[in-house]
């Protein structure tokens, strides 16, 4: 068959006829299948939803155990319909797959959002060699080059050490990027205890419960003392928490983002960041074009932010593709 007739895209998402389902569809739909837990791909409200086992517990979390009528595991091949469909990690956060869809011998696969740089708090990006390939374009323009993880934890534990006498506040989306931050500091020697709000707390004690080894996590409030009891500590909390009176409970605090858009300086600014750390859990534009060399597919469908760049780097390199212009998905809300 045509592998081009495996998907259709549709108000309410990618839909696949043979297998009657949709890939993170934005409106609620009969059948879904989710490539992670993020809220702008995993939606509530669904009849039945098929992702990994982790995907689904985030799910649970996030949205209450009635998030959808129905669950299954996705585990090895499975047929849905007149498809054959499987998940294979995305590096992105923990839980997180590329869904494999075959049919008669056709193959597309709908990655989500990936990572290639190892990420310490999930299952590292697996290619999937395929037909068609759905790739997002986040950061799909060549400015975007990410440095890796642990220099920007260096440039972090070097401020802590500079300013002793300051808390440093990582903003990081709580699913993902917190534990990413976690671990990488972690790696680094950073033995110290962490200081978290809140709202990241149910999500970091189900990544310590799945292994992921956080270590010495400890609420960030003062309720135990005073402000200066967090001189030289650093803490982790949502963007969102950045502009409420929350970060004025700590000592004279360094501002800090851990995020890809810190690459712009302009966004940096706009935050209020002392401190921009380049922290991504997306590919940057050299791994996305290396990822869509090494697979080379027949057709590479792009969605998911800069698509007119990917496209036509595409076209310059002899590759044939083209945008889908999904609507709904942007970056993770806190």
């Amino acid at each position: 068959m045509n592998p081009a007739e495996i998907l259709t895209n549709r108000p309410e998402g990618l839909y696949c006829p043979s297998g009657d389902f949709y890939v993170d569809p934005i409106k609620p739909v009969p059948r879904a299948l989710i490539t992670h837990g993020h809220a702008d791909h995993a939606r509530a409200g669904h009849g039945a939803v098929m992702a990994t086992a982790q995907t689904l517990d985030i799910m649970s979390i996030r949205y209450g155990e009635s998030f959808a009528e129905a669950r299954q595991v996705a585990q090895g091949v499975t047929q849905v319909g007149d498809a054959s469909v499987s998940f294979h990690p995305a590096g992105h956060v923990l839980g997180s797959a590329q869904i494999r869809i075959e049919q008669q011998g056709a193959v597309a696969v709908v990655s989500g959002d990936y990572a290639r740089e190892a990420n310490p708090s999930c299952a590292s990006f697996e290619p999937v060699p395929c037909d068609i390939f759905v790739t997002e374009a986040t950061f799909g323009l060549p400015v975007f080059r990410h440095p890796p993880m642990a220099d920007e934890i260096a440039r972090l534990l070097a401020s802590v050490r500079a300013f002793p006498d300051r808390a440093h506040l990582v903003g990081a989306y709580a699913l993902g990027k917190a534990q990413r931050v976690i671990m990488g500091l972690r790696q680094a020697g950073w033995d110290a205890p962490i200081y978290i709000h809140g709202a990241l707390q149910q999500l970091c004690d189900y990544h310590i419960a799945q292994g992921v080894p956080l270590g010495d996590l400890r609420p960030a409030t003062v309720a135990r003392g005073s402000k200066a009891d967090f001189k030289g500590s650093i803490v982790i909390g949502p963007p969102s928490a950045f502009a409420s009176t929350w970060a004025q409970r700590f000592p004279d605090p360094v501002i800090c983002f851990a995020s890809g858009w810190m690459q712009v300086r302009a966004r940096a600014r706009q935050r209020g960041v002392e401190l921009p750390l380049i922290i991504s859990d997306h590919v940057d534009w050299p791994d996305l074009t290396r990822t869509i060399t090494e697979l080379n597919p027949e057709e590479t469908w792009v969605t998911h932010g800069r698509e007119d760049a990917v496209i036509r780097w595409c076209e310059m390199t002899g590759r044939t593709a083209r945008p889908l212009r999904l609507i709904g998905y942007e970056d993770e809300a806190d």
